[in-house]
């Protein structure tokens, strides 16, 4: 099965530029957020394989990274 990969659509985001609106703006696809759902479910469950443990490991540290670059775009609007 070919998954969305979150990093992918990070790398794209910034590619393509951005500004700070754009930034704060920013959603993981419909297809990512069902992807995230299915590992958190499967980790409830204790059905994580290597592979999907590495891949919400991978979410969730994208999640934190765009928490802060959104958190510092909010600063630089209100300056």
């Amino acid at each position: 099965m070919n998954h969305v990969k979150a990093y992918e659509e990070v790398i794209d985001f910034i590619a393509a530029g951005t500004t700070t609106q754009n930034v704060i703006d920013f959603r993981p696809s419909e297809a990512a957020q069902e992807r995230l759902a299915e590992l958190i479910s499967r980790e409830k469950q204790g059905a994580l394989s290597a592979e999907d443990r590495s891949e919400l490991d991978h979410y969730l540290q994208l999640e934190h990274l765009m928490r802060l670059a959104k958190a510092r775009a909010r600063e630089f609007l209100a300056e």
